[in-house]
């Protein structure tokens, strides 16, 4: 029963970060898009403010595999 946590623990630290960074990136996008048609010196902060989302997926990510290496023992 204790695996059966341990593994929906890391199946939510992967899909919470990865259903918000969806969510962010499908606003930050269009009005990335919208800013860069009127000034396409912003590509740089566009493509960042894009990144940034994906930080949290990444970390959600290394946080899953620390439950499962660490607890799943």
């Amino acid at each position: 029963m204790q695996i059966f946590w341990i593994a929906l623990s890391a199946a939510l630290a992967v899909a919470v970060p990865a259903i918000a960074t969806a969510w962010a990136q499908s606003r930050i996008g269009p009005a990335a898009s919208a800013a860069l048609s009127e000034k396409p010196e912003l590509s740089g902060t566009a493509i960042i403010l894009v990144e940034i989302p994906e930080t949290m997926v990444i970390t959600g990510f290394v946080l899953a595999l620390l439950l499962i290496l660490m607890l799943g023992t």
